[in-house]
Formats: structure tokens, sequence, C-alpha cells
């Protein structure tokens, strides 16, 4: 394959990259919210389910076994591509959202005889983080009668350690952080953020749904007891995620999911819950979306992670020097050399005006707040429009963004 991504075989295996929207070829730059579905990916899940769809666990006849197997397989895969180790456990869940909420509730929940967050104690959340990493985190508090602490950006939208150093004390009980900064593209210095708040004794929680695609960390590397993200932004189907995390912190969990396949046993007064992973994932998972988000590991990991890494990080910065170079354009985190995520807003126009002559011309971007309005309101942009890249798009595909702005600026002023 050489140093380089085959750009355009690799689009013909994603179907849905073939058509053309508004009369011009779909550039799709939307990969921040959404990536697109590989052939291999869709074959997997059409496959289990015209051959093997039948409820897991429990079942003596060879569909059940079969759809058992192909799931706890799939398990097996996703533990590899996030290199957990032994004293890892891997929670199958709906998404990075899902996954962040049963951690959240799980250690404010006073159903648990001692809860992790008590009356006192002091939640840290950077200031980067995406709704889904924060407003659980708000809930917790309330509910545990804990505080909130936010670990606040500088002006440019960066983190590092010698910020998060004063907020740390003995009432530190969880930092919560992002791998990747969905609303400008920042990469924070997560590992030495993460291993800091470990050593003051904090449970640290990563969401790593932005870096999934392309820079999935390796968490038995991490000083991090939960790990978060979601199968849709790693070309795999929508409705699945993962949460993995060391053994002993999720066993501090309540339950999110009470129900089917989560208990050991039941009585009229009584229910005693199974071991790990079992009692985190009650009621009937998504069989057919946990074979195809293995699918979509495989898929990556056989293109090489650095390689694809390398190669949006590339774009980006094509993109983040193009725009700036626009009159009246400013790029978020305009130096970050390291992500996929090009945000940006420009003088004397909406973004939602970009966004849609963007679309007349084919290029789907994102624009608004991207779930993550109190990091925008901090820097003082309102919101902004988006482009992300993956594994598929090109270099032409940047130019076309480019000179789309160029054309929306020209055209709106």
């Amino acid at each position: 394959m050489g140093d380089r991504l085959p750009t355009l075989a690799l689009a013909r295996a994603f179907p849905a990259l073939a058509q053309t929207v508004n009369g011009r070829p779909l550039a799709y730059l939307d990969n921040a919210a959404s990536t697109q579905v590989p052939l291999p990916v869709l074959d997997a899940m059409c496959d289990f389910d015209t051959r093997d769809r039948a409820n897991i666990h429990r079942g003596v006849h060879t569909l059940s076994q079969r759809a058992t197997q192909a799931y706890e397989q799939a398990r097996e895969t996703l533990a590899r591509y996030v290199g957990a180790g032994p004293d890892h456990e891997l929670v199958l869940t709906s998404g990075a959202t899902e996954a962040l909420n049963l951690v959240a509730h799980g250690l404010s929940d006073r159903a648990l005889a001692e809860p992790w967050l008590r009356p006192g104690d002091e939640i840290i959340v950077s200031g980067l983080e995406h709704h889904a990493n924060l407003v659980p985190w708000q809930v917790a508090a309330l509910r545990s009668g804990a505080t909130l602490r936010v670990l606040r950006p500088d002006a440019a939208g960066g983190l590092d350690t010698e910020a998060l150093a004063p907020l740390l004390g003995p009432k530190t009980r969880v930092f919560a952080l992002t791998a990747c900064a969905n609303a400008t593209g920042h990469r924070p210095p997560y590992e030495a953020l993460l291993a800091l708040a470990a050593r003051a004794g904090a449970l640290t929680v990563l969401d790593a749904a932005q870096a999934a695609a392309h820079a999935m960390p390796r968490m038995a590397t991490l000083a991090c007891d939960f790990m978060a993200f979601s199968g849709h932004k790693m070309h795999g189907p929508m409705g699945t995620g993962v949460l993995v995390g060391r053994r002993g912190a999720l066993e501090r969990l309540a339950p999110l999911r009470l129900g089917g396949d989560m208990v050991e046993s039941v009585s009229w007064d009584e229910t005693r819950f199974a071991p790990l992973p079992a009692r985190l994932e009650g009621g009937t998972p998504n069989v057919a979306g946990a074979v195809g988000l293995a699918a979509a590991a495989d898929f990556i990991e056989g293109l090489g992670r650095d390689l694809i890494d390398a190669h949006v990080a590339s774009l980006r910065g094509a993109a983040a020097a193009g725009l700036a170079a626009l009159p009246g354009v400013h790029v978020l985190a305009p130096s970050e050399t390291r992500t996929a995520i090009v945000s940006f807003v420009a003088d004397g126009v909406h973004p939602h005006d970009i966004g849609t002559l963007l679309d007349g011309l084919g290029i789907a971007v994102r624009t608004g707040h991207h779930c993550a309005q109190p990091l925008l309101d901090h820097l003082g942009v309102g919101p902004t429009t988006r482009a992300s890249f993956a594994l598929y798009n090109t270099p032409d595909e940047v130019e076309r963004l480019i000179d789309g702005v160029a054309h929306a600026l020209k055209a709106l002023r």
C-alpha cells in the first residue's frame, strides 16, 4: 500500500460516497458527526441478520449459540482494538452518550450502599467537553451532593497540566476529559492530564469518540479508569458504542439498565446482579451492531491507524491554512496538527448560511454549537462551521471546501 492511503479506491468501498448532491459529486466532510460505513461492515451485519439472528445467552438452539459466539467475538475484537489489558472489561453500549451516562449515573446512584460520589466530593470536568461528558456530571453532582468544577481552557481553547494541578485535592473523586474537542479540533495532552488526576486519587474518564477512527488511545497505557466511544464515528453502525474500564472501577457502578440478562438471580424481594460485563448490559443488545462495529475495527486496523491518522491530520492542516488565508475567516485551534477537525467563523457571515451554500456545491459540513455550547461561549465565537475528515477524503475535497467557502463569503457579504 505504500505510505499513502489509496483514497480513490477506498471511496468505492463506501456506497454513500458515490452519489451526487445538488448535481455535484458528494464531498462528505461531516465525519466528526458520523462517518460513512464501508461494504465489509454492511456485509458483516447483513450476514448476521440473514443467518444467525437470534437472542444471545442462555439459548440452547443453534442460532442462539451462533449469535452468542458472534457477540462475544465482537467484544474480543474491540478489546484488542482499544488495547485493553487483562484487568479491563469491555461493555457494549448504544454509543458514547450511554457509556458516559452509565459512568456518571453509576458512581452517584444511591441504590448503592456506598456510592463513589457523596456530599462534599468534587468532580472536575474539562471545559472542552461535548454535552454528553458534561450534562451527566452536572446531574451526578446534583444527585450526590458533590461539587462540579470546570477545568477552563485558555483564551485559545487549550488545556495543560498547570491549569489542572490547582484544582486537584483530597476531595477530587472524578476527572472527565475528551481526547479531542469536537467543536475546535484541539487535542489536549490527555495522557498527562489523566495521569495527574489519577495520582490525586480521582477516577478518570476519557471520551475518545473523536479519536476512535484514527487515533484510538491504547487503554493499557493510560492512567484511565473508563473510556467511551461511539461506533458511528469510526465507520461502524449507529446505535453502537463501548465503555471499557478497569474491572475494579466498573464494579463500582450501579447498573443503569435493569432487567433481563444482567441478573444472576431474582426473587420477589431481592435481585443479585450478574458479574461484569453482563451486569451493565441489561436487555437485548444490538448484536448485529456489535458485529458491525467489530468489522469496522478490523477495517481500520487493516489499513493502519498511523497511516489514517497522518492522512487526516494532513487534510486538516491544509484546510486550516487555506481557510485562514481567506479574508475575515478565523480558524479555531489554528496550530493544531494532530486531529481531523477544522472549525471556523467568518466575519459578518452566519455559519448556517455558509453551510447551506456549501451544500449547494455538494459539500457536507456541520454548523452550529456542535453540542459544546459552553466552550464556544467561553471562546466568544458562537456557532461555527466545522469540516472534519476521514480516511476516504482527498486533497481535492479540501480545495473544494476552501473554494466553496470563498464563494459563500463573496455571495453573502
